[in-house]
């Protein structure tokens, strides 16, 4: 499957009939997966449609093939691209990169000056972040509106998150600044990954370690470092 075969464009009103299939596919992803997202009805993601505020993609013959929308926080400082999804059918075809890049295009376009963010476990998803110009963050650096935290308390950790204080977690935080000039470095992290994947998932381990069994501000601390460490 190429993903020349898919067409990858902003939803439109007329996508709204798409919305059910779109909820049910995040819920079953987020329990395949083993975490939790904030999870949206049928009418919010309808909304996000009719807003112009999300990205769809359909494969040639006319079936939804996946789906990502923006919110915004902290009156429109952040910009977060959420609940990316893509039908089991469609995967490995590069679908999800392709609906990354133009969502945060469509976000750049809405809201030129927000910072954009996410937190993520996967490595597929740093790397097409870090792709893009994002970089590996302290969570202190994201946006502290209590609705986008309210988010978390479907995920699994949401009880790590509450120990460490909203400073730390299973989630690597990524952010772009658009006023920032590190984007170079950014795109650099992304060929680290791209080479080092047993890397990665060697700082996933250690991390949950850390995580679990540290006080905030000193596991936090080390993560960095042993970041750092991994991938100078």
């Amino acid at each position: 499957m190429d993903i020349n075969e898919f067409i990858v464009q902003v939803a439109l009103p007329e996508h709204r009939v798409f919305a059910e299939e779109i909820v049910t596919e995040m819920a079953e992803s987020a329990k395949a997966r083993g975490t939790g997202i904030a999870k949206r009805s049928p009418e919010y993601i309808s909304n996000k449609m009719q807003e112009g505020k999300s990205v769809i993609a359909f494969h040639k013959d006319g079936s939804w093939a996946g789906f990502c929308y923006i919110e915004t926080w902290s009156h429109g400082q952040f910009v977060a691209n959420s609940g990316l999804v893509v039908s089991p059918k469609y995967r490995k075809a590069g679908l999800a990169k392709a609906i990354k890049n133009e969502i945060f295009g469509l976000s750049r376009r809405l809201y030129p000056k927000a910072k954009i963010f996410g937190l993520t476990t996967g490595l597929a998803v740093m790397k097409i972040n870090s792709d893009l110009g994002y970089e590996p963050v302290t969570y202190s650096e994201l946006t502290q509106d209590e609705e986008f935290w309210k988010g978390c308390q479907s995920c699994v950790n949401f009880e790590i998150l509450k120990m460490k204080e909203r400073k730390n977690c299973m989630c690597t935080a990524m952010l772009y600044d658009p006023a920032e000039k590190k984007h170079e470095v950014a795109k650099q992290f992304a060929e680290e990954l791209q080479k080092k994947p047993k890397l990665y998932e060697r700082f996933m381990r250690i991390k949950q370690r850390l995580v679990v069994k540290q006080k905030p501000k000193t596991g936090l601390k080390t993560l960095l470092f042993l970041f750092t460490l991994l991938f100078k």
